[in-house]
């Protein structure tokens, strides 16, 4: 046959097929979510995400080294208090020695500059309700007053060291709240990581188990509706003019669509989170035998880098900066 069209001489060898990939994957474009709790003396196992931990102090500096020895980007750090000191406005989030400023200080002390120190900036791990906010009388978020708790909290999270803060609570306002407070006081040069286009999904379940969440319901009057797509680039557009410094799509693997789109319309660089329940989901999968386990997470990670992340968070980033190393 003469004319014929043949792509797969651009296959035929690993070393062909790394020479033009389209798609890289590299240490430095994995995010490791972690989890530190108050009152733990050792580390504890997440019984829906395997592998996962709460971590002590002691532990959460052992695998943030580990974690920056292999190459990763940056830490997103999320904190579990004790359920006595929840409260109605979270105000063990804004405590300067409470357990998520503590840990931010430990992992700026142990590895600022070595990697990216994230806070989570959002309320619902220390609410005894368990919402992103602070509730009005009639049991819904009060938008412009959990503005002002968003602001405190990120001015003790800005003093421990935390270069980028992760807006995750999806309050209207919230990126230009932060920006504001933390330029007033001084606090110019850290970041605002915006959970731009965050979603009520149902996989965020074993994250619950692993902040301890006190939830009843759900956070379907201030997440974004899964059957909506368009609604991503109006929020996109009011955090970039609030002055987001990143944005992010949540979750990653269910929102594809949704990420491409952010990423052909924004301006800053863009982060897509692989959830709790996409990981739990693959390592079920794997533990039974169903996929092959390294393949299925290197495939999923490639995925969401191919439809326009810049960076990953994903609970797999040391062991896939291990691999990619």
């Amino acid at each position: 046959m003469t004319g014929l069209d043949r792509p797969r001489r651009l296959r035929r060898t690993p070393a062909m097929r790394r020479l033009v990939a389209e798609t890289t994957l590299e240490p430095r474009h994995l995010v490791l979510p972690m989890f530190v709790a108050d009152g733990l003396a050792e580390p504890r196992e997440i019984s829906s995400m395997p592998g996962v931990f709460q971590h002590s102090m002691d532990s959460l500096r052992k695998a943030a080294v580990e974690a920056a020895s292999a190459g990763v980007g940056g830490l997103m750090l999320f904190g579990v208090p004790r359920p006595e000191d929840k409260d109605a406005v979270g105000s063990q989030a804004s405590a300067p020695e409470g357990i998520l400023n503590r840990g931010l200080r430990a992992l700026a002390q142990e590895v600022g500059g070595d990697t990216v120190v994230m806070a989570d900036t959002c309320l619902d791990e220390f609410t005894d309700h368990g919402h992103c906010g602070v509730l009005a009388a009639d049991g819904a978020v009060d938008n412009d007053v959990t503005l002002d708790r968003y602001v405190e909290m990120a001015l003790a999270q800005a003093a421990t060291g935390a270069e980028l803060l992760g807006t995750s609570g999806m309050m209207d306002g919230q990126v230009g709240a932060i920006r504001a407070g933390l330029d007033a006081a001084g606090y110019t040069d850290t970041g605002i990581l915006a959970y731009a286009a965050k979603y009520a999904s149902a996989f965020y379940g074993p994250f619950r188990e692993a902040v301890g969440s006190s939830l009843k319901g759900d956070r379907r009057t201030y997440q974004q509706d899964p059957a909506n797509r368009r609604e991503s680039l109006r929020e996109l557009e009011l955090d970039l003019a609030e002055g987001a410094d990143i944005v992010m799509v949540k979750p990653a693997m269910s929102y594809l669509d949704i990420l491409r789109d952010v990423a052909d319309h924004s301006t800053v660089p863009v982060a897509a989170y692989q959830i709790s329940g996409e990981y739990s989901m693959i390592t079920a999968a794997a533990e039974r035998g169903w996929i092959d386990r390294r393949g299925a997470i290197e495939e999923s990670l490639l995925g969401i880098r191919r439809a326009g992340a810049d960076f990953v968070l994903t609970y797999w980033a040391t062991e896939a900066a291990h691999w990619l190393s």
